[in-house]
């Protein structure tokens, strides 16, 4: 199974997907329309080149913040939480998973990722 199959089969995965770095693709399983897939790839594209920005402004100043390069972020709400690693997404039900469990499998799952979560 692959990695969004695998996300996506867990309790309490609302969605998982991917998108391509250009932003011209995605692929999405799991409770979202086909609309809604379409606006979280491009809010997670969007909030992961913003990370990746501010990370990168940090690391020039010569702060070791200890954040760049960003491997990832998560943003958990009160309902519901974000995770991304690489161009991998996951939203969560907190009810019903814990935030460090689908962390936990992102980590292990997406290889060759350096540095540090946002």
């Amino acid at each position: 199974m692959n990695l969004i199959g695998e996300l996506a089969a867990m309790p309490g995965v609302i969605a998982a997907g991917e998108y391509t770095y250009r932003g011209d693709r995605f692929s999405c399983e799991g409770q979202l329309s086909d609309e809604m897939a379409r606006m979280a790839s491009i809010m997670c594209r969007a909030t992961n080149m913003a990370v990746h920005m501010q990370a990168n402004m940090l690391k020039s100043l010569e702060a070791d913040c200890g954040c760049a390069p960003a491997r990832g972020w998560a943003v958990k709400g009160d309902t519901f939480s974000v995770c991304v690693i690489a161009n991998v997404f996951c939203f969560i039900d907190n009810r019903a998973v814990s935030m460090n469990e689908i962390m936990a499998v992102l980590r292990n799952r997406v290889r060759g990722q350096a540095g540090e979560m946002v």
